[in-house]
């Protein structure tokens, strides 16, 4: 179990990955050797990672949801056989063991069922597929992702921490070039790799490897992410809400959502029901708590559906191994 210090660790990371220790114990109070001590510690007991990604959006591609309904006796290696795969994240079996929920990185223009024949494996134990569009994520860095493991860090401390980023890039990001192959494979594993270390990697100097990390994060061809098991923070209930709301109040309700501190994902998708939101909370009761008080008073939802998470497979670029967070090993 982590403690204050370990939270505001967390928290800080979740508003500035590759924030230096010594920033990182001023922003939480303690010194520069206990923040990194601590650190590494949650990364080597497999409960944290913090990982570079390229943007799927600089090849073309966008995020499908895709919810795939099994035999409960042949699930197992269908989900693991998808969870390797390079072009899908988020995997997690639900629903008793019989349903595989997903993400699905491809192009918006490719048919639907060209997406499914392409992306999931034939298997005479998949009963149903569905598949719908991501078509916007809710929240603000550090202010969208999950907190409900205790208090962090303040709301100023957050501005403060995210007032330095730049806005968003309204030119697509542009393409990684064959000599970043080095530095982006370093930062996949581990997003905080030093420039030092960096530099060795693809044989360039401290400055061109700062400049370089600076053309790339800009752009929005780079970005960064801290993954967390949740169950190893004393969180075991974990569920995927899918919501039916009024378009009119769409935007409000999935803001309103991306604030919660049980949620670590929000976002507007094509279907039957146009909200996700994947929700984390401590047990049975802290669940139906939420959903009576927070969800409940959000204008506009006229329908909901549960999906209750068994185990969770894939985050954005690890597999989870043995209750850890581990980089996949190259096919």
């Amino acid at each position: 179990m982590i403690d204050e210090v370990d939270r505001k660790i967390l928290h800080t990371l979740q508003c500035a990955p590759r924030l230096p220790f010594r920033r990182i114990g001023e922003v939480t109070g303690v010194s520069e050797q206990t923040a990194a001590r601590r650190y590494h510690a949650l990364r080597r007991s497999g409960v944290m990672r913090v990982v570079g990604l390229v943007n799927p959006a600089v090849h073309g591609n966008a995020h499908w949801v895709a919810r795939i309904r099994s035999r409960p006796d042949r699930v197992g290696p269908l989900a693991d056989s998808l969870a390797k795969r390079p072009d899908i994240a988020y995997a997690n079996l639900a629903s008793g063991g019989s349903e595989i929920i997903c993400t699905v990185r491809s192009p918006v223009e490719a048919p639907r069922d060209d997406i499914l024949l392409r992306q999931l494996p034939r298997s005479a134990s998949v009963l149903d597929v569905s598949i719908d569009l991501m078509l916007h994520a809710f929240g603000d860095t550090g202010t969208s992702e999950w907190t409900g493991y205790g208090t962090g860090l303040t709301p100023d401390q957050v501005r403060q921490l995210t007032a330095d980023r730049a806005p968003a890039p309204a030119a697509p990001p542009r393409p990684p070039t064959d000599e970043d192959a080095p530095l982006l494979d370093a930062l996949a594993e581990d997003g905080r790799t030093t420039q030092t270390r960096l530099a060795e990697l693809t044989g360039w100097s401290n400055a061109r490897v700062a400049r370089r990390l600076e053309a790339l994060e800009t752009s929005g061809t780079l970005f960064y992410d801290v993954e967390l098991l949740p169950e190893r923070l004393g969180h075991t209930l974990n569920a995927t809400l899918w919501l039916r709301v009024a378009p009119a109040r769409l935007q409000q309700a999935g803001e309103q959502l991306a604030r919660h501190a049980e949620v670590a994902f929000a976002g507007a998708i094509s279907g039957h029901h146009n909200l996700m939101a994947s929700v984390i909370c401590r047990d049975a009761e802290d669940f139906y708590r939420y959903l009576t008080t927070r969800v409940a008073a959000i204008d506009g939802i006229d329908a909901y559906e549960v999906s209750i998470r068994v185990r969770r497979l894939k985050q954005a670029a690890s597999l989870i191994f043995q209750g850890r967070l581990v980089h996949p090993t190259p096919a």
